[in-house]
């Protein structure tokens, strides 16, 4: 099992036919299909379910697919890196980030960093905080920016930012039409609630409810933050997550939480027991210096067009 034989295994898994698969190697179908079979026989499984007009991956086949794409991926950033040892900084950085702030930090370190490294690029993935630390421990991102809490044990972290917990709530709703831009937590009691489906977040929230001797009354769990702006426009419950910059969506109106207040804290983070690629280290290393000079902005959050003070009691979520 090589790279070559890895590339024809995941062409004729993307055709499912090995005569367009040849077709795309630039080679003829019988060698292809002599190559696969030798790899059956290598592995010892089933691959494919070949029937007289197309075939069928079968459940090994699957997973050697999910795993060939990793494998070429990885291969691919590896030669890169050769190539570039001894030149110009240059080659990608690969981050995971979640909804909520975090690409807008990126933005800004990415914009900062390209005006020294020029010849860098970027390959940007999102998820929740779950999937892009999956992604990251697969090898397939360098760094990422996810929400706390997280493993301490496994990922060094920087924090990068904060921003309040917010109520996001449909617009022609009696609290959305209460002056001012915070709501109190006791004001949400008997309310549908949409909250983060993230384990982590949803005991976290329970804690919070419960410590003022409310019951949360959750008929949805989501882990997308624009999605939960979309449910709670349509009136299916208020939404209680990290605000973003701006909600966007106009039937929707976001007001801080109080009494008491929450924020949720973001984090710069890579594996502890894998030394990130040259490029990547080096961006870690920009970034970094950013935050401690203050340059970044992305410590900063704004309500209303006006930056935002976090009280000092105002506890993380």
């Amino acid at each position: 099992m090589d790279f070559k034989t890895m590339q024809y295994f995941l062409t004729v898994a993307q055709e499912l036919n090995f005569t367009r698969a040849a077709e795309r190697l630039h080679m003829s179908q019988p060698p292809l299909s002599a190559q696969i079979k030798e790899l059956e026989q290598d592995l010892n499984v089933q691959l494919f379910i070949r029937g007289k007009r197309h075939l069928q991956l079968t459940p090994a086949g699957e997973a050697l697919m999910h795993r060939a794409e990793q494998m070429l991926t990885l291969a691919d950033i590896t030669r890169s890196e050769m190539k570039n040892f001894g030149k110009e900084l240059s080659g990608t950085v690969r981050i995971g980030l979640v909804e909520g702030r975090a690409p807008r930090y990126a933005a800004e370190w990415i914009a900062a960093f390209l005006k020294e490294y020029p010849l860098i690029k970027f390959r940007l993935w999102n998820g929740s905080s779950d999937d892009v630390i999956e992604h990251m421990d697969h090898g397939l991102s360098d760094l990422a920016v996810i929400a706390a809490p997280y493993d301490t044990e496994h990922l060094d972290g920087i924090a990068v930012g904060k921003e309040p917990w917010v109520a996001l709530i449909p617009m022609d709703h009696p609290l959305a039409r209460q002056a001012g831009m915070e709501i109190r937590l006791k004001d949400l009691k008997d309310e549908p609630l949409i909250i983060p489906q993230r384990q982590s977040r949803i005991a976290a929230i329970m804690r919070w409810f419960e410590a003022e001797e409310i019951v949360p009354k959750v008929v949805c769990e989501m882990s997308s933050y624009i999605d939960a702006v979309a449910m709670s426009e349509q009136g299916i419950g208020i939404g209680i997550f990290p605000q973003t910059t701006d909600t966007p969506n106009p039937f929707v109106v976001a007001k801080v939480i109080t009494e008491p207040m929450k924020v949720a804290e973001y984090v710069l983070v890579h594996r502890k027991s894998q030394t990130p690629p040259q490029v990547a280290q080096e961006f870690l290393s920009f970034v970094q210096k950013q935050i401690r000079m203050g340059s970044a902005s992305a410590g900063q959050y704004l309500l209303g067009g006006e930056e935002f003070a976090f009280p000092k009691e105002a506890d993380l979520l």
